[in-house]
């Protein structure tokens, strides 16, 4: 994870829609718009000094072709989680929100925060393929599931039967033809291929867990234990006050790894290996069956952390 080291000589805050941004820049309090296309970008972009930090937010894509040219032109940038730029605002008992609201709250954030903030990295052309995959099988499934569904509604005629097959077939086509071009691609990335063993390598990590990782959290082996932790949301958050020792939680981080770990750490709990004999010192210590899985799930992501980092450390 990579964060500035030195102060940045200025802080802009922009916030990203589907036509335009709204740009604030903190140190000369200017607040601009543009267009949200490449050349009004590369033109704004060019306008940035060497120091400056950029802070803006996901919007669901929206935000690509700023944050391309950010990193082409080495400037660096900060996508910044929405949930903590809202306590951030609320946090001044800010109850408006508008574009140029927001993109001066980015700033300040930028400003008040730059040191703990992780800047985003040039990403691998086919780890951003993989990810764009592997979020359209996602969506894909989430069809075939709906419609499964409502296939075995007891209410269905002929027709509606006819109609609910069809469409399932289709999407079923689709995700076949996802599945290969996510085994192609993988085959012809050494990088990529090298993780997915790594990752296989682990009892109870199966291939379709193992894309997932290598979709959703490509950071591993560039992170602390307690950062993977944190970032696949498997980090217990205490809740205590006082007297009080409330029960601790796994939340924030990422529910898309979660989701896929949790499947490996079932597997892994029944299969011969390391990850079984933790799972059964957990339970014989007392542990909830279920408190014991998402331990195993927090391992799971920190083996493969350390085992991903050593081979990066290897090859060079």
């Amino acid at each position: 994870m990579s964060v500035l080291e030195c102060a940045p000589s200025h802080v802009v805050g922009i916030d990203v829609s589907k036509d335009t941004l709204v740009v604030f820049d903190q140190t000369q309090q200017r607040l601009t718009s543009i267009d949200n296309n490449r050349d009004a970008i590369a033109k704004l972009v060019a306008s940035f000094g060497p120091d400056a930090l950029v802070v803006c937010e996901p919007t669901g894509g929206h935000e690509a072709l700023l944050v391309s040219e950010l990193i082409a032109q080495g400037v660096a940038c900060h996508r910044a989680d929405t949930l903590k730029v809202q306590a951030f605002i609320k946090s001044f008992g800010r109850l408006a929100k508008t574009d140029a609201i927001d993109a001066k709250a980015l700033a300040q954030y930028g400003e008040e925060r730059w040191k703990q903030l992780p800047l985003l990295q040039p990403k691998d052309e086919a780890q951003g393929e993989l990810a764009a995959l592997v979020s359209r099988r996602e969506g894909l499934m989430a069809i075939k599931i709906a419609e499964t569904n409502r296939l075995k509604a007891p209410a269905n005629n002929r027709r509606l039967v006819r109609s609910f097959k069809t469409v399932i077939a289709c999407v079923q086509r689709q995700i076949d033809r996802i599945d290969e071009e996510i085994e192609d691609l993988i085959a012809s990335s050494q990088t990529l291929s090298r993780r997915m063993q790594i990752c296989c390598s682990l009892p109870g990590v199966g291939e379709r867990t193992a894309i997932a990782l290598l979709a959703t959290m490509p950071e591993l082996g560039t992170l602390t234990r307690r950062q993977a932790a944190s970032l696949a949301g498997l980090a217990p958050h205490p809740r205590d006050s006082g007297t009080l020792k409330g029960y601790r939680k796994m939340r924030g981080g990422r529910p898309e790894v979660r989701k896929g770990v949790f499947m490996a750490a079932l597997a892994g709990s029944r299969a011969k290996g390391p990850l079984s004999a933790f799972y059964q010192r957990l339970i014989e210590n007392g542990k909830k069956p279920i408190v014991a899985i998402s331990a195993l799930m927090r391992k799971i992501i920190v083996i493969l952390n350390a085992k991903i980092r050593d081979e990066m450390s290897a090859m060079s």
